[in-house]
């Protein structure tokens, strides 16, 4: 349910706009919102899970999930569809380090990085399963469905809980972090609101200079209060462990890239291609099916080779798979145009997932399973919602400048482009000014699509870029001998 509720609104985006007349900081917002209070209060479930049972925290955070997003199946406008993806996130940061902690307890040593890399293909088959079931939902009966579906999912995951998962925790925890996790879910808010109004009101504007200047100080007083607290949510002590914080710059840098795609992928395939909502959704089965049939392998390959190898050769493969998409290619088929880039763009990611996580989990040890898991993961959340939020940014900015060109080849009048600079902002929901001639209204399409189109391959590039960096970060961090 959380990993299939953190991509499955992607594709649906551009029905929620429409339906609830949304720009594009809202729709940011709608996904940044669920990245923002699973990123920042997943180190608090971790914890919680540890002190007062692993079993025990997933069964509430199960009940939770599934009241907020019953919630968001009812949302009448977007301001309240915002508000529930946040309670969906409180939910699944108390699910999310409570299973993998709860698998961590309950197999050896020898079969652990089997067993991790059996959750990690599970995560990401269900991160990647996400746009299919929104596309098809959306087209079928509507994107309220995306999360109703939900209900009988968390039926069924809490039967499990009650029948087939063992209780553990660590008898040594002393309590739960509520103060830190205040703190960041503050300061990732903070910024999280600074880089996304940039978009719109500009770097220099009071509220944006104002959020980012408060982000930076309350996440300062957040180390500030996590190295003085008496049972810290994020230990930085593990971090004093090269092969653990090399995992999480890792982390950060792939799922940066991964969601930053993820997000704009399904308006180039819906907007600029034409394809349906369940059209966009099908795009993404082979990266699904080979995400979620590689990474047990890759589980394996991590026990015979070590995660090192594995690492730096998973994240250059992601990077060339974005790069495909960034490549300007003449219109043709699903076949020849997209499926290339979904193919190697999972096999990267197959390869990397399971020895990442693997790593975390060995680099902290038993004691600190749930810490561990929960830092790993608030790592991910938190590189999609700075992915959405920056990436944003730039998009709009790169899409502003590549549209004004464009008018300005086609000597645009002045009250033209005076009605179209209120469209920016929906970057691929654009349309072209009521007011605008008939015989001038194809042309202008055509520029607002192009300028979209030319955002989102600088996009794509950047995003490339980052999962270079993560091969880069992986082959200077992580140590050859830990690693096997």
């Amino acid at each position: 349910m959380v990993f299939i509720d953190g991509s499955v609104v992607n594709v649906a985006l551009p029905s929620i706009q429409a339906a609830l007349d949304a720009p594009v900081s809202q729709a940011q917002w709608i996904v940044n919102a669920y990245a923002l209070t699973l990123g920042a209060l997943i180190l608090v479930g971790g914890a919680a899970g540890d002190r007062f049972g692993r079993r025990r925290v997933c069964i509430a955070g199960i009940l939770l999930f599934t009241a907020a997003s019953v919630w968001c199946g009812l949302a009448a406008n977007s301001s309240m569809l915002i508000a529930a993806r946040a309670a969906q996130g409180v939910g699944g940061a108390l699910l999310v380090p409570s299973s993998l902690a709860i698998i961590s307890a309950s197999f050896p040593e020898r079969q652990r990085g089997r067993a991790i890399g059996t959750w990690a293909g599970a995560s990401a088959l269900t991160t990647a399963l996400g746009p299919i079931a929104g596309g098809w939902l959306v087209d079928t009966l509507s994107w309220r469905a995306i999360f109703f579906v939900n209900v009988p999912l968390a039926i069924i995951a809490w039967l499990l809980a009650v029948r087939w998962v063992p209780e553990s925790r660590n008898e040594s925890a002393a309590g739960v972090d509520w103060i830190g996790g205040l703190l960041a879910v503050a300061g990732l808010g903070l910024l999280a609101y600074g880089l996304t109004a940039a978009s719109s009101a500009g770097w220099t504007q009071l509220p944006v200079l104002g959020s980012l200047f408060g982000a930076g100080f309350v996440l300062f007083m957040l180390l500030w209060w996590e190295a003085r607290a008496a049972a810290p949510m994020l230990p930085l002590g593990l971090f004093r462990s090269a092969t653990f914080s090399g995992a999480n710059a890792i982390t950060l840098l792939l799922y940066f890239a991964f969601t930053g795609v993820l997000f704009f992928l399904p308006f180039d395939l819906i907007d600029i291609r034409g394809y349906s909502a369940a059209g966009a959704g099908a795009a993404f089965l082979p990266l699904s099916l080979i995400m979620g049939g590689l990474s047990r392998w890759s589980g394996g390959l991590t026990e015979r080779y070590g995660a090192r190898a594995l690492l730096v050769a998973g994240s250059v493969v992601v990077a060339a798979g974005l790069a495909l998409f960034a490549i300007p290619v003449p219109a043709g088929s699903y076949w020849s145009t997209v499926f290339p880039g979904m193919m190697i763009w999972g096999f990267g990611m197959s390869l990397s997932v399971a020895p990442l996580t693997t790593t975390v989990m060995r680099s902290a040890g038993d004691r600190y399973a749930g810490a561990a898991s929960g830092i790993n993961n608030a790592t991910a959340r938190v590189a999609g919602l700075l992915a959405v939020a920056l990436l944003g940014v730039l998009a709009q900015g790169i899409f502003r400048t590549a549209l004004d060109q464009r008018l300005q080849a086609l000597h645009t009048p002045v009250a033209i482009r005076q009605a179209l600079q209120p469209e920016i902002g929906k970057l691929a929901e654009a349309q072209v000014p009521p007011q605008t001639d008939s015989a001038d209204r194809p042309a202008l399409r055509r520029a607002l699509n192009d300028a979209f189109v030319y955002s989102f391959r600088m996009t794509t590039l950047i995003a490339a870029a980052a999962a270079l960096l993560s091969a880069l970060c992986a082959w200077l961090t992580i140590d050859r001998e830990s690693a096997l």
